[in-house]
């Protein structure tokens, strides 16, 4: 699915649609949110990392850490969240009298919404 993602934003920014662009680009960066790993904060009273103590991290990547891995279900699952948060936007944005906002939006969430449905 993010292969399909990526190319169908590159095919959107070809075609300068703007709803297509900024829908898939929300998508993927919530997919690469998605991947990170949680940094814990380091215990009270610990010693602050810094360059000039031994142990510190600093550095080209010093900060490296392995990305963690998503099914094809969580992508599906980051997809389907995406187009309910636009759906429900649209309905706030409309019963607020911004139909335009709402028009974007459910055309954001049309956008996505064909990567929810099975392929034949």
């Amino acid at each position: 699915m993010r292969a399909n993602l990526r190319d169908d934003l590159k095919t959107a920014l070809k075609a300068r649609d703007r709803v297509a662009i900024t829908a898939l680009r929300s998508a993927l960066a919530a997919i690469e949110n998605a991947e990170a790993v949680a940094v814990d904060p380091p215990p009270s009273g610990a010693p602050k990392n810094d360059e000039h103590f031994a142990g510190s991290t600093a550095g080209l990547g010093a900060a490296d850490v392995e990305r963690r891995l998503l099914t094809e279900a969580d992508l599906l699952s980051i997809v389907e969240k995406e187009v309910r948060e636009r759906s429900v936007a649209a309905r706030e944005y409309e019963r607020l009298g911004r139909d335009d906002h709402a028009e974007r939006l459910r055309a954001e969430a049309e956008a996505l919404s064909r990567y929810l449905k099975p392929t034949v």
